[in-house]
């Protein structure tokens, strides 16, 4: 029996190819059959161990047993995220390569540059939050200590008397990273120069080696060295303490005296997106398999744990969440007065 049935699959396996070349086969069918069916790209647009990074090595290997496919993230930072973002918004929207976006590359930038290499909206096809993270106002210890700077507002008070004194590090220009030190200098009247990074990893290393003085960085990829002890965190910027370090003030609550700071809130979001014209079934897959990934006990648990919260949320959720962020930080970064030529 199974001698005669050969043949019948082999001519009906034909048949169907020869269907599938003309075009006969209905667009849906023909797209669900050929992806995937090589390895995808995540592009990362700021270097190795910063959150972006953290979470899309997090979530590559999800994707990879749900797709069956080799996922693999790519490092491709500057320009505070813009190099990466232009490379994924110029790449066949194929569904082979996307972006883990950024607060800075698709709500600040555009503020932030006079000249975007890019266009946030209609170069990216939005596909879903991965996690919000607060940010945390860490110093060097021993700095903290020369300098008799114990808690956020003694750091107020000596930024402002001592405007050139204080170094602070990013991981690049127009990230959220560098827009929360911005916020707190306008609000608070105090100054530090600004030293940007090509990612939280580089500035992180000079940042425990002493050779600048604090960062607002995202609270997972600081979160070991806090633990470790080879940073000090003074306080987290959003309006709530963060579960993961519950110890930890946020800036408002821990201000100076003059309520400089009451209203300071600043946070950070990072999420995938896709070349624009990228097919909308590819983009629903994959936002589907990402949500169920970041709704899985153990990857859950583990980013909760970092310090950031999970989303998730469908594309169109995700693009007026962009819309709305978009607007508010066009406000920080007007009201803070940064530029970047």
């Amino acid at each position: 029996m199974s001698l005669r049935a050969r043949p019948t699959t082999r001519r009906h396996l034909l048949a169907l190819s020869l269907v599938a070349a003309a075009g006969l086969l209905p667009l849906g069918v023909t797209a669900q059959t050929a992806w995937p069916n090589k390895p995808i790209r995540i592009v990362v647009p700021f270097s190795p161990s910063g959150t972006t990074d953290i979470l899309a090595r997090s979530l590559a290997p999800e994707l990879q047993r749900a797709l069956g496919v080799a996922v693999v993230v790519d490092n491709r930072p500057g320009a505070g995220g813009n190099i990466g973002a232009t490379e994924v918004a110029k790449a066949a929207p194929d569904g082979y390569t996307f972006l883990m976006g950024t607060v800075g590359t698709h709500a600040i930038n555009a503020a932030l540059y006079s000249k975007m290499p890019f266009d946030p909206v209609k170069d990216f096809a939005p596909v879903t939050l991965v996690a919000s993270v607060p940010n945390v106002l860490v110093v060097n210890p021993a700095k903290a200590e020369q300098y008799g700077i114990r808690n956020v507002a003694d750091l107020a008070r000596f930024a402002k008397a001592n405007p050139d004194k204080l170094n602070m590090a990013s991981s690049g220009n127009g990230t959220s990273i560098h827009l929360s030190g911005e916020l707190f200098k306008s609000l608070s009247g105090g100054g530090m120069v600004h030293t940007p990074y090509k990612g939280s990893g580089p500035a992180l290393i000079d940042l425990m080696g002493g050779n600048v003085d604090l960062m607002f960085d995202n609270l997972p990829s600081a979160m070991p060295h806090i633990k470790s002890g080879k940073l000090k965190a003074l306080a987290v910027t959003t309006g709530h303490r963060s579960a993961a370090l519950p110890d930890a003030p946020t800036v408002a609550e821990a201000g100076p005296d003059d309520g400089s700071l009451k209203t300071y809130d600043a946070s950070s979001w990072f999420g995938l997106m896709a070349p624009a014209g990228t097919a909308t079934d590819i983009v629903n897959r994959v936002q589907q398999e990402t949500a169920k990934a970041l709704a899985s006990p153990a990857l859950k648990e583990r980013l909760l744990s970092q310090g950031a919260l999970p989303g998730g949320n469908t594309p169109a959720e995700f693009a007026r969440m962009i819309d709305d962020e978009s607007r508010k930080w066009a406000k920080v970064v007007k009201a803070s007065g940064a530029k970047v030529d």
